[in-house]
Formats: C-alpha cells, structure tokens, sequence
C-alpha cells in the first residue's frame, strides 16, 4: 500500500485569529467547529490518480486538537469515480497507514461519507470554499504593513518543512451539520491555508 498526495490544505473554524490548534493550544472557545479540505495538485494512491480531486471535512474538536475525540463528516469530491473515490477514502480512514493514519487517530467518530459537490478556489489565503450544502467560507489573507502576505511556518501541522502557512480571517463562515450538532452564521473568525505532502511507501 503506497500513496503520495500534495497540494493545498485550507482550515477555517470558530477560533479567533490565529487558530491555537495551529500551535496544539486549546481553542478560543472550549471547542471548535471547523470545516477542513484537502485539495490534490498531485496525487496517486496505490496507482490511482486522484489528481484535481479534493476531501473536505466537519468537524468538531471537543477540546485540545491533540488530545483527539474529533467527530466528523467526511466528504468525497462528486467528481471522484468510484474507484478515485474508494481510494481517497482508504487514505482518510488510516487503513493505508502512513502520516494520514496519524492524523486520522484524532477521530474518534466519523458520521458519515458523502459525495458532494466541492469548491476550493484559494491561493495565498484568498478565495472560496465550498463543501456541499454543509460548509462555506470567504477567505482573506492578512498583509503586513508593505502589502506582503502574512505567513507562518514550521507549526505542527505543517507537513512540509518551511512551506507557509497564509493567516486570514473568514469574511463569511456558514457550517450547519446536523449529525454534528453545528449551525453557524458567522465572520471575522480563523481561515488558514497551507501545503501539504503526505507520503507513504509501503515496505
């Protein structure tokens, strides 16, 4: 079992800016609410392309990111064949092992797989994402006093090594699940972009 995925990561939820978790501290709020995606720039999984596709999740974090019990929604691009699809989703539950599997151990509850429809259209923190009729985000980077954009590196979610993370803010964040108990109207809150590699080669 083999795979090799990268492209861009977008995170946006109902922690201030910047989002403790980023950091492994607690959330602003107690918990977090928070709508996750994955999008491949370039992808193969056990021989699969999944090229172009994305992943998205809901979720909820009863507490500290690391400390785990997560509860989500996952939610596989409808553009996915079949087989695309069976296979992101092998990647997503662990079953395929590597840094995915680690990151995948903080759930504790998945509620659902669904096919939908997903929009992810952001470049250095500015942009659009949509995720079925679940999730929805307007996204703006912060900029430093000279207009560059406002980054942070090296967190412990950072799955490439100097890569930046761009800091923004959610001008608009609407996520209502009913499985996970969420309905939210807001803005001004946490939205952070980055890349991401996940690799795995089997023994």
């Amino acid at each position: 079992m083999s795979y090799h995925i990268q492209g861009s990561l977008l995170e946006v939820c109902t922690c201030k800016v910047l989002c403790p978790c980023w950091v492994g501290e607690d959330p602003d709020f107690v918990d977090c609410k928070s709508a996750m995606a994955w999008n491949f720039e370039q992808g193969n999984i056990d021989g699969v392309d999944v090229k172009g596709l994305t992943i998205g999740l809901a979720v909820f974090i009863p507490g500290n990111v690391l400390d785990g019990n997560w509860r989500v929604t996952m939610f596989i691009d409808e553009n996915a064949n079949d087989e695309q699809a069976a296979a992101i989703q092998a990647v997503y539950s662990g079953t395929k092992g590597g840094p995915v599997k680690d990151l995948i151990q903080l759930v504790g509850d998945v509620t659902s797989v669904e096919r939908v429809p997903i929009i992810f259209n952001a470049k250095e923190g500015k942009g659009t994402l949509k995720i079925g009729d679940v999730a929805y985000a307007e996204l703006e980077a912060y900029r430093s006093a000279t207009g560059e954009i406002t980054t942070l590196t090296n967190t412990i979610f950072s799955t490439v090594p100097g890569a930046p993370a761009y800091v923004g803010k959610a001008s608009k964040f609407v996520i209502k699940s009913e499985p996970l108990n969420i309905d939210l109207d807001i803005e001004g809150f946490n939205a952070i972009q980055s890349d991401f590699l996940f690799e795995h080669l089997s023994e």
